[in-house]
């Protein structure tokens, strides 16, 4: 299964586009007959597993102040068990929510915004928009007031679904820049002072708002119902590069994107347990709940900050909410897998000698096991049933995307949590969809075939030096093709015609900007980025992402940008790097002084450049692409930083700006 031909070009000529071998003849645009909208994608589901668990929520039973050692206040929760609302209770509070919102004036066709973090009522909230043909305006909870005031205005909403803590921290001192915004509903329990906001300003819970649906002068207010081809979304992007960009998404694009899918996650059903965590306004996150929905499956609400046991804002001694919820399914970031990844390998090293024989027999041997295709229950049972547990024991597939996951932590993943790690590359304009590896391919560093909602050609880009007529493989810049295109970016034709295009038979094509190769077998590694490539010099093209990429696997380090300027003949580096392996490091060097005097110490940044060395010529790296000079940074990229997006992608120019009096320093000016 793992060595068979799963794409194929269309036509002998180079540049054809590649299609998955099971629908060579035509593109999926549809997984369950009569289900072309995704209103009529939910009554489906409601149809079938009425009864079932839909939508989970963890009550919290305490919070409490921890003091920590650094004179900081960390708030810790102790949680209960999850909550349940059937698939029925969940349709009926999307109908009243609804009919709540057309009866304070919400016209069909007229956009509505959510800026709220990932819980039950953002799924309840954005069914009652595919129910009413109300397009929603998705931005992303991490946002920064700026670029939230820059949505809201571009998009006019004139209603936005939020949160309390969201509306008195980031949106409540904006509100005077925010010139179309009329009616703000909150979703908490809790209740907000009216009179500190503009009195032209209407404030409600969406509790109230529910209970003004449900009113039988309210029920009847007749539905717009929407038909495919009607805008469903509009997903403002984190912005890797610049502003922030809506996406306009019909209905059917995001149903094409889901079917394709749906189809490589075997045995999807109402068996199965999601863990909702990840932001909802990232197309990942969303269409994967939306799939877990019309397949019966029923999702757990989590956050970063209470995913396991370990997490920081769970109580020492209480359950995290894997532990508690047992997932079988769940999609994670490369940076959150990354992290699980180091803290095993570190709890491995404070492991006694004879332990830690043991686990890198075990490791080594399952992992030879894997590459011919089999397994190791024996190792399973007693090595990695521990390391298994910390995600509630029971997932049975993980989804990686949003960014390039190593194939260190790939293979980690699969042999520690015994479960494959399917890799998906798509972008917002795709609908999330392009490919995602399938679970019998037990290779890394790729990404898979085409999904069958979809085809992907390559284009030749000369100035990097690919071609769609390099040897063994071709290669060239992505550009997918199918239904799953979005229609463009929202109030922005240029950058529109600039990255879509439509060809003779109607079908839309979207430029990626990312450079892949097409593998024998039909699966696609992406291994360059147009944009991140920057020319030295003397002439040598450096590829940054792929730098980055490499350096990654430091053990020192926990994050890293590289930077190049074209009037310089090196490249230098921003490091985050490890706090407790940096520390035990500085103590070995007679370091001493608190974590920002480690950071900013010459003798630790030459440690850090040494290890950089030595795995940049493990990983067969240029010498003109290793770092030269580093800066360490103590505080941690985090998107509420704004120097990493929600998928913890890089925002290279917000670093640039950050770090100017570094580069200066690093390319002997100031």
């Amino acid at each position: 299964m793992a060595k068979r031909l799963k794409a194929k070009p269309t036509s002998d000529k180079p540049g054809s586009p590649y299609r998955s071998v099971t629908h060579l003849e035509s593109l999926a645009t549809i997984d369950f007959p009569g289900a072309d909208t995704l209103d009529k994608l939910f009554e489906h589901a409601v149809t079938k597993f009425g009864k079932k668990d839909c939508l989970g929520t963890r009550e919290i039973l305490s919070e409490e102040n921890e003091m920590q050692p650094n004179g900081k206040v960390f708030k810790k929760l102790i949680l209960g068990n999850y909550q349940w609302l059937n698939y029925e209770e969940v349709h009926q509070r999307v109908k009243h929510f609804g009919s709540g919102l057309a009866a304070l004036g919400l016209k069909p066709k007229n956009t509505i915004a959510i800026f709220c973090e990932t819980r039950a009522e953002w799924m309840i909230a954005v069914q009652s928009c595919f129910q009413h043909s109300f397009p929603l305006v998705t931005l992303y909870a991490t946002l920064g007031e700026e670029a939230v005031t820059y949505g809201l205005n571009e998009c006019e909403a004139s209603y936005l679904i939020t949160s309390t803590e969201l509306l008195e921290s980031k949106l409540k001192t904006a509100l005077s820049e925010i010139t179309h915004l009329k009616h703000i509903i909150y979703v908490d329990k809790k209740t907000v002072s009216k009179s500190e906001y503009p009195e032209g300003l209407q404030i409600h819970s969406m509790e109230t708002v529910e209970e003004l649906g449900a009113k039988p002068e309210n029920v009847g207010i007749p539905i717009t119902r929407p038909i495919p081809t009607d805008l469903a979304l509009v997903m403002y992007t984190s912005g890797s590069t610049g502003r922030p960009k809506g996406v306009m998404m019909m209905h059917k694009n995001l149903i094409a994107g889901m079917t394709g899918q749906c189809e490589r996650i075997p045995g999807l059903g109402s068996k199965d347990t999601y863990i909702g965590y990840l932001p909802l306004a990232h197309v990942l996150e969303l269409t994967a709940e939306l799939s877990c929905i019309a397949y019966g499956c029923r999702i757990g609400y989590s956050s970063p900050l209470t995913l396991s046991d370990q997490s920081s804002k769970i109580k020492k001694g209480s359950k995290g909410d894997c532990t508690v919820l047992k997932p079988t399914l769940m999609a994670a970031v490369p940076e959150i897998m990354d992290r699980i990844y180091k803290n095993v390998m570190s709890k491995v090293q404070e492991m006694n000698c004879i332990q830690k024989t043991l686990f890198k027999i075990g490791y080594d041997y399952k992992q030879e096991q894997i590459k011919r295709g089999y397994d190791a229950p024996l190792c399973n049972l007693l090595l990695f049933k521990k390391v298994k547990a910390l995600l509630g024991g029971n997932v049975r597939m993980m989804l990686s995307g949003g960014a390039p996951l190593s194939p260190q932590t790939q293979r980690f993943m699969n042999i520690c949590f015994c479960c494959p790690v399917g890799q998906g590359y798509g972008l917002t304009e795709t609908c999330g969809a392009g490919t995602i590896t399938e679970v019998a391919d037990y290779s890394t560093g790729r990404v898979g075939a085409p999904l069958i909602c979809c085809e992907i050609k390559l284009r030749d880009w000369q100035e990097g030096g690919y071609t769609c007529r390099d040897k063994p493989n071709p290669r060239g810049e992505v550009i997918i093709g199918g239904p799953n295109v979005s229609l463009g970016y929202f109030k922005n034709d240029e950058k529109t015609t600039e990255e879509f295009s439509v060809d003779e038979n109607g079908q839309r094509w979207f430029y990626t900007g990312d450079i892949g190769e097409f593998h024998s077998d039909g699966c696609l590694q992406i291994i360059d980025r147009k944009k991140d490539l920057v020319k030295l010099q003397a002439g040598e093209y450096v590829s940054l992402a792929k730098v980055e990429a490499a350096l990654k696997n430091c053990p020192l380090i926990d994050n890293i940008c590289a930077y190049a300027k074209s009037d310089q003949s090196y490249v230098i580096s921003f490091v985050v790097p490890n706090q407790k392996k940096l520390t035990a490091l500085a103590g070995q060097k007679s370091v001493s002084g608190s974590w920002i005097d480690i950071c900013n110490n010459p003798i630790m940044e030459a440690e850090i450049l040494k290890e950089i060395k030595e795995v940049a010529n493990k990983m067969k790296l240029e010498r003109f692409e290793i770092p030269i000079k580093v800066r360490l940074s103590p505080e941690p990229w985090t998107p509420e930083t704004g120097l990493v997006t929600d998928a913890f992608k890089l925002k290279r120019k917000e670093l640039k700006n950050h770090y100017l009096n570094d580069i200066e320093r690093m390319y002997g000016g100031k």
